[in-house]
């Protein structure tokens, strides 16, 4: 179902564009509390380690159990209205682009559209077309996740403001370069392994019933999501880094805070004073959260789509009229 199918085709663009936005929506709600961890984690600059007596999170445990104390259970979901904005603005856009790539591809070349790489190609350039239409939801997502109490930006509407007129409209574009440098493989692999395992499940069970559909793109999405990440988690660490940049007084109270003066600064800084293991800051819950996230957008995805091909079916034409 992801991807243009010339012999399957029951979606259009812009019912991709509804199914891709759902898929964000109810994935964004349960994977929230992953992705504020990954980003309290990736911000700390001291070693996430008990050994390490001023470092404000040792693990994901622990880090849970402080959040919740110190900040109570809606901690988990800090940024979740720009948050949903972005997923499913992200989503609508990216599988939007995907299923217009692919079909271009299919009529324009020779090339397969259910080719791996041809997923690989257009995935890719199918996310840098969403993360350039949602950042600036983006960076205002890590700002309410990086923030502590008391609160700097108390509503969206404020941190908006409070942004534009003490640092510009480019801040909400901050990070953009190492998002795009990072978005396009990882976006790209999500699609390619998705694809690849999809068919390695056919070849291994020819003969799948189709109640275990759903359960198969989960698997997949999941292994797809989880490698991806793990081949290019650093940019998206160095993104993080970078998005905080003139938010330094908010982040007083977990630890050290930095200055970076771009990408190649960043990445230096974090060498000299973390080593390579500070780009991997915060990965176990990144994994997990890839996992989930990348299973349950396309679980969802496929799902919505599915309904949307079956309401269109004869079978419902029928019904209705009858």
């Amino acid at each position: 179902m992801v991807g243009y199918d010339p012999d399957a085709k029951c979606v259009s663009t812009a019912e991709a564009a509804a199914a891709g936005s759902a898929s964000g929506l109810v994935t964004r709600v349960l994977v929230s509390p992953l992705d504020v961890l990954k980003i309290r984690f990736q911000l700390q600059i001291e070693q996430l380690s008990s050994r390490n007596p001023t470092a404000k999170y040792h693990g994901i445990l622990q880090a849970v159990q402080c959040i919740f104390r110190e900040e109570g259970l809606t901690a988990f979901w800090k940024g979740h209205v720009p948050a949903q904005f972005l997923s499913v603005g992200f989503g609508a856009v990216q599988f939007m682009a995907f299923e217009s790539l692919t079909e271009l591809v299919h009529n324009v070349t020779s090339f397969n559209t259910r080719d791996s790489f041809v997923h690989l190609v257009c995935g890719g350039l199918a996310a840098c077309t969403a993360t350039v239409a949602v950042q600036p939801v983006d960076t205002l997502r890590t700002r309410f996740a990086a923030q502590g109490e008391p609160k700097i930006y108390p509503n969206l509407r404020h941190a908006v403001m409070t942004m534009y007129q003490t640092e510009g409209s480019r801040t909400f574009y901050r990070g953009l370069t190492p998002t795009l440098v990072a978005i396009f493989p990882y976006a790209g692999l999500q699609f390619f392994f998705y694809n690849i395992l999809q068919q390695f499940s056919k070849w291994v069970v020819p003969a799948e019933e189709k109640n275990g559909g759903n359960v198969k793109n989960l698997v997949c999405g999941s292994c797809a999501g989880v490698i991806s990440k793990t081949l290019t988690y650093p940019l998206d660490v160095v993104k993080k880094r970078l998005q905080v940049g003139g938010f330094e007084h908010a982040r007083a109270a977990f630890g050290q805070v930095r200055t970076y003066g771009g990408l190649l600064d960043c990445v230096r800084q974090i060498m000299q004073e973390e080593g390579p293991g500070g780009f991997f800051k915060g990965l176990s819950p990144s994994l997990l959260k890839a996992a989930f996230s990348t299973g349950l957008i396309f679980f969802w995805y496929e799902l919505f789509c599915s309904f949307l091909c079956a309401l269109k079916s004869p079978k419902s034409t029928r019904r209705k009229q009858g």
